[in-house]
């Protein structure tokens, strides 16, 4: 799955997922959300560990993909800045409202970023390896944000 990701980049993406798994894990044990509200805060048990964290996650990976752009020229590189813009757009946009449409909106700004990294690899802007990356990433992160808001 992760076949020619750089070592790193995969520990450190692999490692953007707890947060996600703890939101999950808080959300159906009131024992274990009960510790970390005790000992981390309120702020990083579910489901607002997953929702604020979800935010910055969408702003770090629109960062990573205005860098891919700088290696576009013309018209690609002006569309991809543009799109690059969008994900922290779109978080600061829709997660108001409470924590059920806060954690759909990241839903679909996920899969959004994930069509992004798609396309940022087929126009040959990012690694070939980026999307082997970000697709199983951006699959789990889907999923945790789900739970909160199917169950």
């Amino acid at each position: 799955m992760f076949a020619g990701v750089p070592r790193f980049a995969r520990l450190i993406g692999l490692a953007a997922l707890i947060p996600f798994a703890w939101g999950v894990a808080t959300q159906f044990s009131a024992d274990l959300s009960a510790w970390g509200s005790a000992r981390l805060g309120p702020r990083f048990v579910a489901p607002y560990v997953q929702l604020f964290f979800g935010s910055v996650m969408l702003c770090f990976l629109s960062g990573a993909l205005w860098g891919f752009a700088t290696r576009a020229s013309g018209a690609l590189a002006a569309a991809a800045y543009v799109l690059a813009a969008v994900p922290p757009i779109w978080a600061y946009v829709v997660t108001g409202g409470g924590p059920t449409s806060a954690a759909m909106n990241l839903i679909f700004g996920f899969a959004g970023l994930a069509l992004l990294d798609l396309a940022f690899a087929y126009w040959r802007l990012a690694p070939g390896w980026w999307p082997r990356l970000r697709l199983p990433m951006a699959t789990v992160i889907i999923a945790c944000l789900a739970v909160g808001v199917y169950l």
